[in-house]
């Protein structure tokens, strides 16, 4: 049966928190509260959970989970071949809303869905998020819906879809934006933008002139 925490509450989060870090830990599934909307969470590192994750969300390995971190730091050990121009937009709009698709380091062992050499990485602009990232690490997190669902900006809106295929809900209440992020491929020398979001198309040419529009 799934637990749920209110993190509005000082002693409810921390005792959600550490029961998610442990869920984490056993390759268990978490929903943790973001600055665009609700995730659904694994250990980016355990095949198997990641599997799970992919699984409660009715998705296909062709549609690989993004992965947030809990600092700019992090990105060193996983990524490769990242640009100025990325780690312009990394100063200018981490954390917060905006989703960096770059080349993973090749020596790393885990298994995300097929992509092709590359992860979707993105910092959050959230406490809860934060705190758990930086206790358990690099997490796979995609948003907590069924595929197809409607994006989830509350907690329950999470529950109704996933129910008890996650152990640990934190309930962070309403999401800041309840939008997706916005997606930008730094894989070549010219970014281009996948899909707009939190950070609109504008904002992203002040920091990279240069930023296509994908097709």
């Amino acid at each position: 049966m799934s637990r749920r925490y209110d993190c509005a509450d000082a002693g409810d989060r921390e005792t959600g928190l550490r029961e998610a870090a442990s869920a984490i830990r056993r390759g268990e599934l978490v929903v943790l509260p973001t600055d665009t909307l609700y995730g659904i969470g694994a250990d980016a590192f355990s095949p198997e959970a990641v599997g799970a994750l992919l699984d409660a969300k009715g998705r296909g390995r062709n549609m690989p989970s993004p992965v947030l971190v809990g600092s700019p730091t992090t990105l060193h050990g996983l990524v490769t071949d990242f640009s100025e121009q990325a780690w312009e937009l990394v100063d200018a709009f981490w954390p917060g809303g905006l989703t960096l698709v770059a080349k993973h380091q090749p020596s790393l062992r885990w298994d995300l869905g097929d992509t092709r050499g590359t992860v979707a990485v993105r910092m959050p602009l959230h406490p809860v998020a934060l705190e758990l990232l930086n206790n358990v690490g690099p997490m796979a997190v995609s948003s907590a819906n069924r595929t197809g669902g409607p994006s989830p900006s509350t907690c329950d809106d999470a529950f109704s879809q996933l129910g008890d295929s996650v152990s640990v809900y934190l309930d962070g209440g309403n999401a800041d934006f309840g939008m997706a992020s916005s997606i930008v491929d730094v894989t070549g020398k010219v970014p281009v933008l996948l899909r707009a979001g939190a950070i609109s198309a504008e904002q992203l040419r002040e920091v990279v002139p240069d930023l296509e529009a994908g097709s």
